[in-house]
């Protein structure tokens, strides 16, 4: 994945420059828009790819649980880099809608496809079921996606131009643009300051989780339920787990649980505390 990684952002920076320079030949907002969408999305591609090197260095005497964490920061600074981003956009195309200017509409249209090629194949590159739980590897995805339909509209916008010349729809194009990259945001922001703050993973049910663990035979009482992300794919759980009497099979029983949690619910890394008596003094929340 590393790899294709490396080669979307390769792909997508290029074509960045392009469309840049394009847009100011064209004088076309939206194409300037479109080139801010995928230059953010292209330094968000790039902080996928750090953090993924980053969470695969192995733990060290300071950092115990290694750098999986990164992947969490660089979700949260590509949401917070959109969401700038789109401000820019969004003051661009209102000033081009109070005075609309003349708008080159075959380039824009030109540009705009290749963008729409550039981006979808970007999208086919991330793609794949197994990345699904991956916020970071979601995230480019659906980035992409979301940027070949927006060059596809970007590419209308030109269409229009040229047979009817009405140049505001450049600008209101852009702003079609800023509302798309919004709504996209808003998902990614929210995951990863819930990730950032140790909440539960949205893919994963505590309740489901506790009820498995309290329905276990031999449990019978569970208490200290834990579980948090330690990056964007990754899920910790702690629990205290009460057991009526000492069993000589205390191995066998603790390895299944933690065998079923990853199988059940993806949390592969799992610490049990089995207690055989209830907890007397408080127990930390």
């Amino acid at each position: 994945m590393q790899g294709r990684l490396a080669l979307a952002v390769t792909l997508n920076l290029i074509f960045v420059g392009v469309e840049l320079a394009y847009g100011f030949i064209a004088n076309s907002v939206a194409l300037i828009a479109d080139a801010g969408h995928n230059l953010s999305d292209v330094l968000g591609l790039a902080a996928t790819l750090v953090a993924a090197i980053l969470a695969v260095r192995p733990a060290s005497g300071r950092f115990t649980y290694g750098m999986r964490r990164a992947s969490v920061l660089a979700a949260l600074g590509n949401a917070v880099l959109l969401l700038f981003t789109s401000g820019a956009i969004a003051w661009e195309a209102v000033q081009r809608l109070l005075e609309p200017q003349a708008v080159g509409g075959e380039i824009v249209m030109i540009v705009a496809g290749l963008g729409m090629i550039i981006s979808g194949g970007s999208a086919w590159l991330l793609g794949g079921a197994h990345h699904a739980h991956d916020l970071n590897i979601r995230s480019a995805f659906l980035h992409m996606v979301g940027d070949a339909i927006v060059s596809a509209g970007v590419v209308l916008s030109g269409l229009i131009i040229l047979r009817t010349g009405w140049t505001w729809v450049d600008p209101l194009v852009s702003i079609i643009v800023v509302t798309a990259i919004l709504a996209g945001t808003w998902g990614l922001l929210r995951d990863a300051l819930h990730l950032s703050m140790d909440a539960v993973p949205r893919r994963i049910d505590l309740h489901a989780v506790h009820t498995y663990l309290s329905t276990r035979t031999g449990v019978a009482e569970v208490h200290d339920l834990h579980v948090w992300g330690m990056s964007t794919s990754e899920a910790a759980l702690t629990v205290h787990l009460v057991a009526p009497t000492v069993s000589p099979h205390d191995d066998v029983f603790r390895n299944s649980i933690v065998d079923e949690l990853r199988q059940k619910f993806g949390i592969r890394h799992t610490t049990l505390q089995v207690e055989f008596d209830s907890c007397q003094r408080a127990c930390g929340s």
